[in-house]
């Protein structure tokens, strides 16, 4: 079926038995990438696991596959360099099911002070955090509109909306705020082909990408702005990403939605 017909014919609703998530950054230990990979793994989906860490995210396939008996593979990719990317996809497309679901999560922090910022530090956040997300999304794309559906889930930050604020500074959060902007774009450039793009921004979550594990007494500083009274975990960006990759959300696209406890309301 050519792109063409996939924009006449196809309800863009129905997602086959046999289905597809791509997940980039799913490596780290501690890492939403994982978090997420669990989850979807956990739901029935194959999974297409990417990572700068080859060998680790290797084991991570091997372990979901045993965990859940799910069809998994994975792919070393460097996510700033689009060639790395294009190859990646391809391997995994050749060996799982239809490709309807994209989750950027691969990133890296950035706590440069503005006026001690060079300029190698800003291409390396840049390059990563959001041209890696827009060379995965693009690739991508071009399946997902092809097959007629498919769902793209881009990770920002509450760090986009509010100017920073977090352990992150400058670099990171106009890279984040990239992503955002890069999402919208993509809702509405390929929502006539049955795919949606939206965007997650978490506020402070239990990960090592701020600066390292998290004290208890860093986790009882960063609560005391948060509505809920505790920092995020990676299984509630899982599970915001599980409801966003979902049969039933196909009339949600273009938005950000922050998982974040009540730190930014807007």
């Amino acid at each position: 079926m050519t792109i063409a017909e996939t924009r006449a014919g196809s309800d863009h609703r129905t997602f086959p038995t046999e289905r597809t998530a791509i997940v980039t950054g799913a490596a780290s230990e501690r890492g939403i990438g994982r978090g997420v990979a669990a989850r979807l793994a956990s739901e029935g989906w194959s999974l297409g696991l990417l990572d700068i860490d080859e060998a680790g995210v290797a084991q991570l396939a091997e372990e979901l596959s045993t965990r859940y008996g799910v069809r998994t593979a994975s792919h070393g990719v460097n996510v700033a360099d689009e060639e790395s990317v294009r190859t990646a996809v391809d391997a995994l497309e050749a060996r799982l099911p239809q490709l309807v679901a994209l989750v950027n999560v691969a990133g890296v922090s950035s706590p440069v002070a503005y006026l001690e910022l060079d300029p190698a530090e800003w291409r390396r956040v840049m390059s990563i955090n959001l041209d890696g997300v827009h060379y995965m999304s693009r690739r991508v794309a071009e399946s997902l509109a092809s097959g007629g559906l498919g769902r793209i889930v881009s990770i920002s930050s509450v760090s986009a909306q509010r100017g920073g604020g977090t352990f992150s500074k400058t670099p990171y959060s106009v890279a984040k705020a990239g992503v955002i902007g890069l999402t919208r774009s993509l809702a509405r450039e390929l929502g006539e082909f049955g795919v949606t793009a939206n965007a997650i921004a978490p506020g402070p979550i239990d990960t090592d990408i701020m600066g390292g594990t998290l004290t208890d007494e860093r986790k009882a500083e960063l609560a005391e702005d948060l509505l809920v009274g505790r920092v995020g975990t990676v299984e509630d960006i899982a599970a915001a990403v599980s409801f966003l990759v979902g049969e039933d959300t196909g009339f949600i696209t273009g938005q950000t939605l922050n998982v974040d406890g009540g730190l930014y309301m807007h």
